[in-house]
């Protein structure tokens, strides 16, 4: 099937606009932040306490543990992100309608193995997308495009690393072209945010660029996945069946229109 770009565009920010999307993007931003300040502290927890000091206004965000601990939030926050991934795939794929609720099965339903799956094959994907970027870049695009609807394939359709590796290559056929354009916009947002960081850096308010920065990626970053859910929507036709956050097998067709 041919991508509709314009019409997973509108569809995507029409799916973020609703309670739903509120709440993924409360979810993403305290991850960010969480993300961010257990970083931050386990940096400044190497040095001693005056260059720490100088270096944690530099840095922005710390939490009051020590960098064990830090260490540990760290890793914890990965691993829900994982979770948070599998959670934000089912929530912005049901039908329109029931995007003012939030049912708890979105977040209860196979849980355990979602995460792992998205936890190990981002170990697989994001250092192959990585090496592809430095290889004339072109590569990278490439194989971001061909990978992007693996958190769907594992969230949605409950299907393992290797096969949602595949589901995801397979979907991206014939319009990796298009979706590129999604890569490539993820790409400035980065690249703007960067911006942004930098200049706060400088003006030596780094929590508040922090802050601010981290809000604007969140809510960019949930837009961005709204639309490519919605892409997804249009290219699963080729295998609709799936089992639905209820564990009652559905035809994905229903969720499209």
């Amino acid at each position: 099937m041919t991508l509709q770009l314009g019409q997973a565009i509108s569809d995507g920010i029409r799916r973020i606009l609703t309670p739903t999307g509120g709440i993924l993007l409360v979810g993403f931003l305290a991850l960010q932040l969480l993300t961010q300040a257990s970083i931050n502290t386990a940096v400044t927890s190497v040095f001693p306490d005056g260059p720490a000091g100088e270096i944690e206004a530099a840095l922005g965000m710390t939490l009051p543990v020590s960098g064990t601990v830090a260490g540990g939030l760290f890793v914890g926050a990965v691993v829900l992100s994982s979770a948070y991934f599998a959670v934000l795939s089912r929530a912005l794929t049901r039908p329109a309608e029931e995007l003012s609720s939030f049912p708890s099965d979105l977040y209860t339903r196979r849980m355990g193995r979602a995460t792992l799956s998205l936890f190990v094959g981002g170990l697989i994907v994001g250092p192959a997308i990585i090496i592809g970027f430095v290889m004339l870049f072109i590569p990278g695009i490439f194989l971001a495009v061909s990978f992007l609807f693996f958190t769907f394939a594992v969230g949605v359709e409950d299907r393992g690393i290797v096969d949602g590796l595949k589901r995801s290559w397979g979907l991206s056929r014939g319009n990796r072209l298009k979706l590129s354009v999604l890569v490539i916009l993820a790409g400035v947002i980065g690249f703007i945010s960067g911006i942004v960081g930098t200049l706060f850096d400088i003006t030596n308010a780094a929590i508040v660029g922090e802050l601010i920065v981290n809000t604007i990626n969140s809510i960019l970053f949930v837009l961005l996945y709204g639309i490519i859910a919605a892409a997804y929507l249009q290219l699963q036709g080729d295998n609709p069946e799936r089992v639905d956050t209820s564990g009652v097998s559905e035809s994905l067709d229903s969720i499209g229109s």
